[in-house]
């Protein structure tokens, strides 16, 4: 049976760890604080629009390196946590599979040179090569109410892929795992687009939602942060575009699809009102970063990412 450990107990990793335990996996979760406790005291409980309401229990931690070894390792926690966890993480007895379950740029899409905004020194990748990677890519949200309490919406879809495209046996073996918990696994030929194209909906979208204090329907109902959104998505798109990891796309249609959704915060908006440390580098920081490699111009890239750096400092202090 694989065994598996979810690093990351948050909205997104605690419904796939409840998930995953309540199909029959061994499941383990890295957590921390009031939800760790909860979670060793009563378990994962889960309200899901898509799954229903259901309760499970897993093996909790705080530190991976007590629980021995794993076969999959779903790495759900924010990018810009990597330095606090990576000594856990290359600890793990023998060579589990790490699936990066991410927003923002993972430290495997650029590796020659490494990103500094996402991999300073290249410590990241020389840890984990390609053969030992999956990339994801998550089309579910959610937030965590209280301790121990998990509410999910927006569907069941996870996109999961080779790093280096098309697909192998690991990437088939977990997409079949996904199934028989009740998601709705996609294996994908092209996963490094697919990311980029999320990072352009982040990029745009989790920026402006902290600037403006405002959750995404109301923030693409007002006329000034939907063309804030376009201006910051398009610039990402022009990166992509330069780097020949994407071709052309709809802007305008992504936005608007957005806006269709279920009204949520994104996660960027929620870490500010908790006062958390941002994804900022591996979501905004990385695009800019790839930008002067490819002489891009994207100004209001650098603009939003110097505003919620001094917003993420006040937020802080």
């Amino acid at each position: 049976m694989t065994r598996i450990a979810v690093v990351g107990a948050g909205a997104i990793g605690g419904f796939l760890a409840a998930a995953l335990a309540k199909s029959g996996f061994p499941v383990a979760v890295v957590a921390r604080g009031a939800h760790l406790e909860a979670i060793r005291g009563r378990g994962v409980h889960v309200r899901s629009g898509d799954l229903g309401n259901f309760s499970a229990r897993v093996e909790a931690t705080d530190d991976l390196r007590r629980l021995g070894s794993f076969d999959v390792l779903l790495l759900t926690f924010k990018a810009h946590q990597w330095p606090g966890l990576q000594t856990q993480l290359a600890s793990v007895p023998g060579s589990p599979t790490i699936v990066t379950l991410q927003n923002g740029l993972p430290f495997w899409y650029v590796r020659d040179p490494p990103l500094s905004s996402v991999d300073p020194g290249g410590t990241i990748g020389r840890t984990f090569g390609d053969h030992r990677v999956i990339g994801g890519v998550v089309h579910v949200s959610g937030h965590v109410p209280e301790p121990g309490l998990i509410a999910q919406s927006g569907g069941l879809r996870y996109v999961l892929g080779a790093p280096g495209g098309g697909t192998n046996a690991d990437v088939d073996e977990l997409a079949a795992l996904f199934r028989r918990a009740g998601l709705a696994p996609e294996v994908d030929e092209d996963v490094r687009a697919t990311i980029w194209l999320k990072l352009v909906n982040n990029a745009g979208l989790n920026p402006v939602s902290v600037m403006r204090r405002m959750s995404i329907k109301p923030l693409l109902a007002h006329p000034q942060a939907r063309a804030h959104v376009h201006a910051l998505m398009t610039e990402a798109l022009t990166v992509g575009q330069a780097m020949g990891v994407v071709a052309g796309v709809d802007v305008d249609a992504r936005i608007e699809y957005a806006a269709r959704l279920a009204d949520v915060k994104t996660s960027m908006l929620q870490d500010y009102e908790h006062a958390r440390a941002l994804e900022l580098d591996p979501i905004v920081g990385a695009v800019i970063e790839l930008a002067e490699r490819y002489d891009v111009s994207v100004p209001h890239l650098r603009e939003a990412y110097a505003e919620l750096a001094h917003a993420a400092a006040r937020a802080e202090n």
